[in-house]
C-alpha cells in the first residue's frame, strides 16, 4: 500500500492522507482517531507501507517512525 500525506487548507501541516485502492478510486481521509481508515493508515505504516510525503518523495522508514509518533 502506497499513501500519500496532503495538507487541507488553510494548515500548514499534513492532516489527511490518501491511497488508490484495487478499482483505481482515490480514497482521503483526515486525521480523526474516530476515523477507521485513519486507524488502518497507522497500522499498515507500522507493518511497513510506504508513505509520501506532500510533495510525493517517499519518506524512509526512519522517517515514517517519527511521523507516527507525532499522531493521536
Amino acid at each position: 500500500m502506497i499513501y500519500q500525506l496532503y495538507i487541507r487548507e488553510p494548515n500548514t501541516v499534513a492532516d489527511a492522507a490518501y491511497y488508490i485502492n484495487e478499482q483505481g478510486q482515490m480514497i482521503s481521509f483526515i486525521f480523526d482517531p474516530d476515523n477507521t481508515d485513519y486507524q488502518v493508515f497507522k497500522t499498515d505504516l507500522a507493518n511497513g507501507a510506504t508513505l509520501q510525503d506532500a510533495t510525493g518523495t517517499a519518506m524512509t522508514a526512519s522517517g515514517i517512525t517519527t511521523f507516527l509518533g507525532t499522531l493521536k
